[in-house]
Protein backbone atom coordinates (compact mmCIF):
# COMPACT_ATOMS: atom_id res chain seq x y z
CA UNK A 1 0.00 0.00 0.00
CA UNK A 2 1.34 3.34 -1.05
CA UNK A 3 1.36 5.84 2.25
CA UNK A 4 3.18 9.10 0.23
CA UNK A 5 1.37 12.08 0.67
CA UNK A 6 0.22 13.73 -2.50
CA UNK A 7 2.45 17.05 -2.84
CA UNK A 8 0.96 20.02 -1.11
CA UNK A 9 -0.29 23.03 -3.30
CA UNK A 10 3.12 25.04 -2.99
CA UNK A 11 5.16 21.99 -4.09
CA UNK A 12 2.31 21.22 -7.43
CA UNK A 13 3.39 24.66 -8.58
CA UNK A 14 6.71 24.39 -7.92
CA UNK A 15 6.90 21.55 -9.98
CA UNK A 16 4.30 23.55 -12.80
CA UNK A 17 6.64 26.12 -12.56
CA UNK A 18 10.07 24.46 -13.63
CA UNK A 19 8.22 21.99 -16.50
CA UNK A 20 7.83 25.11 -18.63
CA UNK A 21 11.73 25.36 -18.77
CA UNK A 22 11.34 22.49 -21.16
CA UNK A 23 8.22 24.05 -23.14
CA UNK A 24 8.95 26.04 -26.45
CA UNK A 25 7.34 29.36 -24.63
CA UNK A 26 9.40 29.14 -21.40
CA UNK A 27 10.51 32.50 -22.35
CA UNK A 28 7.15 33.78 -22.50
CA UNK A 29 6.63 31.78 -19.02
CA UNK A 30 9.27 33.83 -17.20
CA UNK A 31 7.70 37.11 -17.97
CA UNK A 32 4.39 35.99 -17.01
CA UNK A 33 4.94 34.67 -13.86
CA UNK A 34 7.33 37.43 -13.15
CA UNK A 35 4.87 39.83 -13.40
CA UNK A 36 2.02 38.14 -11.61
CA UNK A 37 4.84 37.36 -8.43
CA UNK A 38 4.72 41.06 -8.09
CA UNK A 39 1.25 40.61 -7.24
CA UNK A 40 -0.42 37.83 -6.13
CA UNK A 41 1.56 34.33 -7.12
CA UNK A 42 3.46 32.74 -4.48
CA UNK A 43 6.14 31.13 -6.65
CA UNK A 44 9.18 33.22 -7.17
CA UNK A 45 10.59 33.83 -10.90
CA UNK A 46 14.33 32.95 -9.77
CA UNK A 47 12.55 29.05 -9.95
CA UNK A 48 12.22 29.20 -13.57
CA UNK A 49 14.77 32.11 -14.14
CA UNK A 50 17.41 29.35 -12.83
CA UNK A 51 16.13 26.46 -15.16
CA UNK A 52 16.30 28.15 -17.96
CA UNK A 53 18.93 29.71 -17.54
CA UNK A 54 20.62 26.37 -16.68
CA UNK A 55 19.23 25.31 -19.90
CA UNK A 56 20.27 27.57 -22.42
CA UNK A 57 23.30 29.49 -20.19
CA UNK A 58 24.19 31.63 -23.50
CA UNK A 59 21.10 33.28 -23.23
CA UNK A 60 21.01 33.68 -19.43
CA UNK A 61 20.94 37.14 -19.63
CA UNK A 62 18.18 37.50 -22.12
CA UNK A 63 16.18 35.63 -19.37
CA UNK A 64 17.22 37.77 -16.50
CA UNK A 65 15.58 41.26 -19.13
CA UNK A 66 12.60 39.43 -19.43
CA UNK A 67 12.28 37.90 -15.64
CA UNK A 68 12.52 41.98 -14.65
CA UNK A 69 10.99 44.12 -17.22
CA UNK A 70 7.89 41.22 -16.69
CA UNK A 71 8.44 41.93 -12.89
CA UNK A 72 8.76 46.00 -12.79
CA UNK A 73 5.40 45.96 -14.96
CA UNK A 74 3.89 43.49 -12.39
CA UNK A 75 5.17 45.40 -9.53
CA UNK A 76 2.98 48.42 -11.34
CA UNK A 77 -0.20 46.35 -11.32
CA UNK A 78 0.41 45.50 -7.67
CA UNK A 79 0.52 48.99 -6.61
CA UNK A 80 -2.55 49.82 -8.32
CA UNK A 81 -3.94 46.88 -6.60
CA UNK A 82 -2.84 48.33 -3.19
CA UNK A 83 -3.84 52.06 -4.09
CA UNK A 84 -7.22 51.16 -6.26
CA UNK A 85 -8.50 48.24 -4.36
CA UNK A 86 -7.54 48.46 -1.19
CA UNK A 87 -10.35 46.69 1.10
CA UNK A 88 -11.48 44.35 -1.84
CA UNK A 89 -8.39 42.91 -3.34
CA UNK A 90 -5.75 44.23 -1.54
CA UNK A 91 -6.31 44.06 2.16
CA UNK A 92 -7.16 39.99 1.60
CA UNK A 93 -3.64 39.53 -0.81
CA UNK A 94 -1.73 40.45 1.94
CA UNK A 95 -3.41 38.76 5.19
CA UNK A 96 -2.97 35.97 2.82
CA UNK A 97 1.09 36.20 2.22
CA UNK A 98 1.68 38.21 5.19
CA UNK A 99 -0.28 37.43 8.17
CA UNK A 100 1.53 38.47 11.02
CA UNK A 101 2.23 42.23 9.34
CA UNK A 102 5.72 41.56 10.53
CA UNK A 103 6.55 41.79 6.77
CA UNK A 104 4.46 45.08 6.39
CA UNK A 105 5.95 46.59 9.41
CA UNK A 106 9.31 46.51 8.26
CA UNK A 107 8.56 47.79 4.59
CA UNK A 108 7.54 50.86 6.05
CA UNK A 109 10.21 51.30 8.62
CA UNK A 110 12.66 51.00 5.48
CA UNK A 111 10.57 53.89 4.09
CA UNK A 112 10.25 55.95 7.09
CA UNK A 113 13.58 55.80 7.46
CA UNK A 114 15.38 55.25 4.12
CA UNK A 115 12.93 56.66 1.91
CA UNK A 116 14.18 55.58 -1.54
CA UNK A 117 17.36 53.32 -0.03
CA UNK A 118 14.14 51.24 1.50
CA UNK A 119 12.43 50.69 -1.65
CA UNK A 120 15.54 49.33 -3.42
CA UNK A 121 16.28 47.24 -0.23
CA UNK A 122 12.94 45.70 -0.30
CA UNK A 123 13.02 45.08 -3.77
CA UNK A 124 16.36 42.73 -3.63
CA UNK A 125 15.86 41.28 -0.67
CA UNK A 126 13.89 37.76 -0.29
CA UNK A 127 10.78 39.48 1.45
CA UNK A 128 7.47 38.73 -0.64
CA UNK A 129 7.74 41.08 -3.38
CA UNK A 130 3.89 41.43 -3.82
CA UNK A 131 3.27 42.31 -0.04
CA UNK A 132 6.11 45.52 -1.18
CA UNK A 133 4.45 46.30 -4.05
CA UNK A 134 0.99 45.92 -2.56
CA UNK A 135 1.40 47.89 0.67
CA UNK A 136 3.34 50.26 -1.37
CA UNK A 137 -0.23 51.46 -3.20
CA UNK A 138 -1.96 51.24 0.01
CA UNK A 139 0.38 53.65 1.91
CA UNK A 140 0.40 55.52 -1.36
CA UNK A 141 4.06 55.48 -1.91
CA UNK A 142 5.59 57.58 -4.96
CA UNK A 143 4.61 55.21 -7.73
CA UNK A 144 8.39 56.82 -10.10
CA UNK A 145 10.46 55.53 -7.14
CA UNK A 146 8.74 51.99 -6.49
CA UNK A 147 9.51 51.56 -10.70
CA UNK A 148 13.07 53.16 -10.10
CA UNK A 149 13.84 51.09 -7.14
CA UNK A 150 12.38 48.09 -8.80
CA UNK A 151 14.39 48.01 -11.52
CA UNK A 152 17.42 48.74 -10.16
CA UNK A 153 16.83 45.87 -7.16
CA UNK A 154 14.83 43.11 -9.38
CA UNK A 155 17.46 43.92 -12.17
CA UNK A 156 20.07 43.58 -9.55
CA UNK A 157 18.92 40.31 -8.00
CA UNK A 158 18.01 38.45 -11.69
CA UNK A 159 20.94 39.47 -13.79
CA UNK A 160 23.28 37.98 -10.54
CA UNK A 161 21.28 34.99 -10.52
CA UNK A 162 22.52 34.78 -14.97
CA UNK A 163 25.66 36.12 -14.21
CA UNK A 164 26.70 33.01 -11.78
CA UNK A 165 24.67 30.93 -13.95
CA UNK A 166 26.14 31.76 -16.84
CA UNK A 167 29.96 31.87 -15.94
CA UNK A 168 29.97 28.71 -13.65
CA UNK A 169 27.32 26.52 -15.38
CA UNK A 170 25.41 23.29 -13.54
CA UNK A 171 28.72 22.92 -10.71
CA UNK A 172 26.62 25.80 -8.73
CA UNK A 173 23.24 24.54 -9.19
CA UNK A 174 23.13 22.44 -5.93
CA UNK A 175 24.50 25.83 -3.83
CA UNK A 176 22.27 27.80 -5.41
CA UNK A 177 19.09 26.16 -4.91
CA UNK A 178 19.83 25.52 -1.65
CA UNK A 179 21.12 28.97 -0.30
CA UNK A 180 19.37 31.47 -2.69
CA UNK A 181 17.57 33.63 -0.18
CA UNK A 182 21.23 33.56 1.37
CA UNK A 183 22.95 35.06 -1.60
CA UNK A 184 20.57 37.85 -1.82
CA UNK A 185 20.55 38.84 1.76
CA UNK A 186 24.92 38.80 0.92
CA UNK A 187 24.37 40.99 -2.14
CA UNK A 188 21.99 43.22 -0.46
CA UNK A 189 24.77 43.84 2.56
CA UNK A 190 27.45 44.24 -0.21
CA UNK A 191 25.09 46.93 -1.95
CA UNK A 192 24.71 48.96 0.64
CA UNK A 193 27.84 48.96 2.20
CA UNK A 194 29.18 50.28 -1.04
CA UNK A 195 26.96 52.83 -0.58
CA UNK A 196 27.70 53.72 2.80
CA UNK A 197 31.39 53.61 1.62
CA UNK A 198 30.55 56.09 -0.87
CA UNK A 199 29.64 58.54 1.25
CA UNK A 200 31.85 58.37 3.92
CA UNK A 201 35.23 59.07 0.59
CA UNK A 202 32.71 61.95 -0.33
Amino acid sequence: MNTDKPPGLIRRLYNWTVSWADHKAGTHALFWLAFAESSFFPIPPDVLLMALCFGKREKAFKYALVCTIGSVLGGVAGWGIGWGLRDTVAMPLLGFFDPSGHTREQIELWYAAYGFWGILIAAITPIPYKVFTVFSGIMGYSLPLLIVASVAGRGFRFFVVAAIIRLCGPKVRPFIEKHLEWCFVAGTAMLIGGFVLIKYLR
